[in-house]
């Protein structure tokens, strides 16, 4: 393990924020002259801090856009340089939900859009019934809960149910008509457990930790798949992976329908400078981030609830943060 000495400033996705704490801890523990401080304030606001050198790198549930690309270059953030997006954490999106009576469900994609979108507001509605005819479902009013901030949690999820189940097309900031909004995954979770009747999305890890009940989802076949980490790991085994230089970025596809692939999935990238990074900061952020994408940090983070990375995949994020200057 690399251990340089000094400050590294990270901020974004709250999706991945249990999975970099736990890195962080260790990091620091074997390099005990290593300062990391890593803001959750969302993917937006992290990749925003990183155009505007307030971190050294962001944490993103999304690649970043040809926009945002071209605001590093415009900014100057990389000097004459480049960013590039490396995939780092994985794991599945669970559909949390606080139905009183109500432990498990069936919720498919199809639903959960109409929910989302307001068309289905009452949790005993003929359509969810149909799909849990074996579930006394209450004549309680659905209150879905989204995420309020610019996240990659919102991105993935809405892209899931827009490829599946006929929902507006995959927005950072979330496209739906129906619900409230709550920033941070953590206060979707929080805002799911404490409301009677609510529904919302969340990393899985969010669910585990706040001991929340969370759905069957259905995939392009229409079965109903169960969140686990085995399951959310079969699908995203099948994404496509493509590089543009060093820049690395993930494609899921959603026609996959094996019964053990769980297709409301996530990956979180590291954004940085692939040239142009400062000076100082460099040791520390090609330090961190090899740990973080090494095959003892990628086990560890399974207890957390995350999905450990394909081993092909942490050969090709070492190799490229290995190349990062």
């Amino acid at each position: 393990m690399s251990c340089p000495s000094g400050t590294l400033n990270g901020a974004g996705s709250t999706a991945q924020a249990n999975a970099i704490s736990a890195a962080v801890k260790a990091y620091q523990t074997s390099c005990s002259g290593v300062t990391i401080n890593y803001n959750a304030d969302g993917s937006g606001a992290g990749v925003t801090a990183f155009i505007q050198k307030q971190a050294d790198f962001a944490g993103s549930d999304y690649a970043l856009s040809t926009t945002q690309a071209g605001q590093v270059k415009t900014e100057g953030r990389c000097g004459t340089g480049s960013a590039v997006d490396i995939p780092a954490v994985a794991g599945g999106i669970a559909v949390i939900f606080n139905v009183p009576g109500v432990s498990s469900l069936n919720l498919s994609a199809k639903n959960l859009a109409a929910i989302f979108d307001g068309t289905i507001t009452n949790w005993d509605n003929t359509a969810i019934k149909a799909d849990n005819p074996s579930v006394t479902l209450p004549n309680l009013t659905i209150q879905p809960f989204y995420r309020s901030d610019t996240s990659g949690t919102s991105y993935n999820f809405s892209n899931y149910l827009n490829n599946l189940g006929g929902f507006a097309a995959a927005n950072k900031q979330w496209p739906g008509k129906a619900g409230q909004g709550a920033k941070g995954s953590s206060a979707v979770a929080a805002k799911v457990k404490a409301t009677p009747g609510a529904v919302g999305y969340a990393e899985y890890s969010y669910a585990t930790q706040d001991s929340l009940s969370y759905a069957e989802v259905s995939n392009a076949s229409g079965t109903f798949v169960k969140l686990t980490q085995a399951n959310a790991a079969n699908f995203i085994a099948k994404a496509k992976v493509t590089q543009s230089g060093e820049d690395t970025k993930v494609a899921f596809d959603y026609t996959y329908a094996a019964a053990d692939a769980y297709p409301a999935t996530l990956v979180s990238y590291e954004i940085a400078c692939g040239t142009g990074n400062d000076s100082t900061a460099l040791p520390l952020i090609k330090g961190f981030l090899t740990y973080l994408v090494s095959a003892s940090a990628q086990s560890s983070f399974q207890s957390l609830g995350y999905v450990e990375l394909p081993t092909s995949l942490q050969a090709t994020d070492a190799t490229v943060i290995s190349s990062l200057s």
